[in-house]
């Protein structure tokens, strides 16, 4: 009996990260629970394309969303792996790590404007 394995190194396309990992999401997660208990917040949705992973968040559920946490999958360079967006698209902060990016905003003077 023959087996047919093949050892694979340094395979690009395996490991490519597809979606928030676990520390990540954790992080988000976590603002979003001070934010909503704060009474700021009130929904979240995901979208997932290609090129992006975005957490989007909502004052009202029924709105377009105030904020997005964006994962660049494909980014340029390292500073543009995260970002944060606000109501109309425009990048508010970017970085390549995440804790420090979510650290760096100061939520609490963010308004919004309608």
């Amino acid at each position: 009996m023959r087996n047919n394995l093949k050892l694979i190194v340094n395979n690009k396309f395996y490991k490519k990260e597809k979606f928030f990992v676990k520390k990540e999401l954790q992080s988000i997660l976590n603002l979003y629970a001070k934010k909503v208990s704060a009474g700021d917040w009130k929904d979240y949705g995901l979208s997932i394309n290609k090129k992006e992973i975005t957490f989007d968040i909502y004052q009202r559920t029924s709105e377009n969303p105030i904020y997005r946490i964006s994962k660049n999958l494909n980014p340029k360079n390292k500073t543009e792996k995260f970002y944060i967006l606000d109501k109309n698209g425009k990048i508010i902060k970017k970085s390549e790590n995440l804790d420090s990016l979510i650290n760096k905003v100061e939520w609490t003077k963010l308004k919004l404007v309608r």
